[in-house]
């Protein structure tokens, strides 16, 4: 092997596994740590953050960069991740990256107080900071260009907010029309009952199971907000209950278990590498949602998971599997992002995405952000927020900094409709199957053309080299035109 490249490598996986230590105290702090603790975690992850800046800067790394002579793909692959990281954190100061981690570390444990006591004052002050900060660093890295475009692009390299807005401008007209559409239409039933917290979570770690969570490589905890963690050996999933809707535990679950998957079916050799985990963020949500939509929400898995609720709950109001299916993809009007309804979920991102982009900007000062918040729902949905846990406060990724995130998850839904047309054509006999709770196949499916490659690929070229074709929005409204079209009688209304 190349000297310099071995050099390197050997001096990255310290950086990666420091890295997955900061995710595990990331990880702690949201599910299992004394609130007390909070400002002492917040400087833990301050100076974590120094050392990790100090060795993704380290000069050395620019002359290993220029001296490695790289033997095959996978070395390419890691090497133009490393350089990427090296020139982009060179550019940010390190007190200000130990200060970003500093405030976003305390400003998650003030969200998640005014999250319960629906207080947005006392949420301001310290969001402000962290939209201060952001700022700060998206102008560093763009030396000149778009702030917004360098944070989006440590999520989703290679994509800017200007491609992501025309995505939006293609999506949004179909969307409405459709959902105007179903409007017009007759609700399907909803689910009525007792739904234990015990019997949910229960049901929860079986639907992991079935969707391929290696157990021996991760655990399920409850969090306000859920989320996945870690890589390769240490892959940690959360979900969370509400005692009237057990669909919002067990979907939320076998989302995070795409996520978990993907990092837990990379190729052992790429662990602790660069190329050890996912391609992007946008390529990440497309198998949270694949999992959680296309294959979750299908009529075949529809069969089984109604057969376990039944034996887990009882009758729940729901005569058969065909309404099942339909109750489990219904248009309801609602405020939450992470309950939405597959037609109106991007209209949710895309409101988020205009708000954030003109926080960065400048343009929208977060004094003003919940009323522009308030005022964009009511336009795009029809109807006023009732209150802040349902507006502003829902989402947990402004407090912590995640600028630039929301726009991948609706590439994660194009990228999933993609790789749903492909899925089908080679697996036509999916729904037998997981109409007997087998994703088997399926996950193999995603194993083989997607996950062990890990980050070999960038995002959309991920996409392309495991359906051979181009990703774009196309077969995501086909899928959706076709899926809610048959559940509500529209014909060819919506075509």
């Amino acid at each position: 092997m190349d000297r310099a490249y071995a050099e390197l490598m050997a001096f990255q996986r310290g950086t990666e596994a420091l890295a997955q230590v900061m995710g595990r105290l990331g990880w702690d702090q949201e599910t299992v740590m004394p609130p007390a603790a909070a400002p002492q975690r917040a400087e833990e992850m301050a100076a974590l953050e120094a050392v990790l800046h100090q060795r993704r800067t380290d000069p050395r790394i620019g002359e290993w960069l220029a001296a490695a002579r790289p033997a095959d793909p996978v070395q390419e692959a890691n090497l133009r991740h490393i350089a990427r990281r090296f020139a982009r954190d060179s550019r940010v100061p390190e007190d200000l990256a130990a200060e970003i981690a500093r405030v976003t570390s305390r400003a998650h444990g003030i969200w998640a107080e005014c999250l319960q006591s629906e207080d947005v004052a006392a949420f301001l002050p310290v969001l402000r900071d962290v939209v201060d900060l952001r700022r700060q660093e998206g102008a560093a890295i763009a030396q000149g260009g778009d702030p917004y475009d360098a944070l989006l692009a440590d999520y989703e390299p290679g994509t800017t907010a200007a491609e992501v807005a025309r995505l939006f401008d293609a999506l949004r007209p179909p969307l409405v029309a459709l959902r105007d559409a179903i409007r017009d239409r007759p609700a399907p039933p909803v689910l009525t009952g007792a739904f234990p917290e015990e019997a949910q979570l229960a049901l929860a770690r079986e639907v992991a199971t079935v969707f391929g969570y290696d157990w021996s490589r991760g655990r399920l905890d409850k969090a306000v907000h859920p989320f996945s963690s870690g890589s390769g050996l240490d892959v940690r999933i959360t979900t969370r209950t509400r005692a009237d809707d057990p669909l919002n535990c067990i979907f939320s679950t076998i989302h995070e278990v795409g996520h978990a998957t993907y990092e837990q079916n990379v190729a052992e050799e790429h662990r602790l590498t660069p190329v050890g985990q996912g391609a992007s963020l946008g390529v990440h949500e497309s198998q949270s949602r694949l999992y959680e939509n296309q294959l979750g929400r299908s009529r075949g898995f529809a069969d089984w998971l109604f057969g376990r609720m039944r034996d887990l709950f009882g009758a729940f109001g729901i005569a058969d599997a065909d309404s099942f299916h339909a109750a489990l993809n219904a248009l309801r009007d609602g405020y939450v992002r992470t309950e939405a309804d597959e037609v109106q979920y991007n209209l949710h991102i895309m409101l988020r995405f205009d708000l954030e982009r003109a926080l960065m900007r400048g343009d929208l000062e977060v004094s003003d952000l919940e009323a522009a918040w308030n005022d964009r729902f009511l336009a795009d949905f029809g109807f006023p927020v009732d209150r802040p846990s349902h507006g502003l406060l829902q989402d947990v990724h402004w407090s912590v900094g995640l600028f630039g995130y929301f726009p991948t998850y609706t590439l994660g839904n194009v990228y999933a409709g993609c790789l749903h047309v492909a899925l089908r054509r080679d697996i036509p006999d999916l729904d037998e199957h997981l109409a007997r709770g087998d994703a088997g196949p399926a996950l193999t499916w995603l194993r083989e053309r997607l996950q062990t490659h890990g980050a070999l690929r960038e995002g959309a070229d991920t996409i392309r080299a495991a359906t051979g074709e181009s990703p774009g929005e196309g077969p995501l409204l086909d899928y959706l035109r076709d899926k809610f079209g048959a559940i509500y009688g529209l014909a060819d209304a919506v075509k």
